[in-house]
């Protein structure tokens, strides 16, 4: 009879949480059958130059890229991005509201993008340099990473933060 009550107990404990990993992880590069298992879209107005903005703000690689039937705007691209894949496409009124629009287009946006690198101020720097305009400045935060936010020229908010190196105390 205690068997069984021990039975019943470990059947209605809760499930223990996952550990969290160790930051910054390191994806496996992707195979160019694989979509990645969450990927961002971002609607943008000027799809074309935003590609080349993220190539020099965020050493984008262009893995695909679909021109719209006008040969003006692009359908579809993915790009690479640290590790992770980015997609985007100019936006299409004509197909009509699919509930995305660009954030130039609605004056906000609700999301940012996270990149969790091994160099924040290397990334900083080169997304600065590019034109990213900065939101919150790159500093040290509480809970151990540098960290700051920057706009990009197309409305999109990103995130860039690297793990605090923690420093070897002198013997």
């Amino acid at each position: 009879m205690a068997a069984a009550k021990k039975k019943t107990a470990k059947k209605s404990a809760a499930p223990k949480a996952p550990k969290m990993p160790k930051q910054p992880t390191k994806a496996r590069k992707l195979k160019s059958s694989e979509f990645a298992p969450l990927s961002p879209y971002l609607r943008v107005a000027g799809a074309k130059k935003a590609i080349e903005f993220y190539k020099a703000a965020f050493g984008a690689k262009v893995r695909m890229v679909m021109d719209a039937e006008d040969k003006k705007r692009l359908m579809h691209a993915t790009l690479l991005i640290n590790g992770g894949e980015l997609m985007l496409s100019d936006v299409f009124e004509e197909f009509g509201d699919g509930g995305t629009k660009s954030p130039s287009e609605v004056k906000a946006t609700t999301v940012s993008i996270h990149l969790q690198v091994d160099d924040a101020d290397k990334w900083w720097a080169r997304a600065t340099e590019a034109g990213a305009k900065v939101v919150m400045p790159l500093a040290d935060q509480f809970w151990g990473d540098r960290f700051g936010m920057v706009r990009d020229p197309f409305g999109h908010l990103w995130s860039i933060a690297s793990q605090i190196k923690k420093r070897k105390k002198a013997a």
